[in-house]
């Protein structure tokens, strides 16, 4: 599904990752490791603009729209399927259907109390579950997240990553949890000092053999 053959990435100018060759098929769950500013949100950012219609997004900012509610939010996944008319109605009266979903959701998500507040009202990791939601949401085949479980607990972390996983035949992932990492994904991709320093199934790894992307 991506490829890439000893590419150069940058942000805002400044060179960030350098001779990046990798291939992601579609089936494979992939964690992408390594200390902050190691370049995982930019390589994610350009595997995202490969496959723009395949992909769903989560990012580390969760961009939510504050004064609207947990429902409005988590809809916001779904702009793409319906014509504007369509939206408009349901941002002015939640329609039956998308609600009905989005509360089947919002169960999952451990968000059905909080589905008519406004984000703004929410605690940090009752939003990160609403971005986790809208992307959720979007229904595509492919889920990519920068970071998008770090400010929950790990119960509930875990609790969210085998639900994106079950919902998703192809998962892209930066974690900064090593164990999660290997516990839920199939290969383990790890950066370090502007190139990728590690790729190997996780089931040839321990904590050990990644520790040192972090020193």
């Amino acid at each position: 599904m991506f490829e890439i053959d000893g590419l150069d990435l940058k942000y805002q100018g400044q060179s960030i990752l350098q001779q990046v060759s990798l291939r992601i098929a579609h089936g494979e769950r992939v964690a992408l490791i390594g200390k902050s500013g190691a370049g995982k949100s930019t390589l994610l950012a350009h595997l995202r603009a490969l496959q723009p219609q395949q992909i769903a997004w989560c990012p580390q900012h969760t961009g939510l729209v504050p004064m609207l509610s947990v429902y409005h939010n988590i809809y916001m996944g779904a702009l793409h399927r319906h014509n504007s008319i369509y939206n408009l109605a349901n941002l002015i009266r939640p329609l039956s259907r998308p609600f009905q979903e989005v509360a089947q959701l919002a169960d999952q998500l451990l968000l059905r109390n909080w589905l008519l507040t406004s984000v703004d009202q929410l605690s940090g990791g009752q939003q990160q579950r609403t971005a986790i939601g809208r992307a959720l949401y979007q229904q595509k085949p492919v889920f990519i997240g920068d970071e998008p479980v770090s400010g929950l607990d790990d119960f509930q972390a875990n609790t969210l990553l085998k639900l994106i996983a079950e919902r998703h035949s192809t998962l892209i992932l930066a974690l900064h949890d090593i164990e999660q990492a290997l516990q839920l994904c199939d290969r383990i991709i790890g950066l370090k000092d502007q190139r990728i320093a590690l790729d190997a199934p996780s089931a040839s790894l321990s904590a050990a053999d990644l520790t040192p992307l972090y020193q």
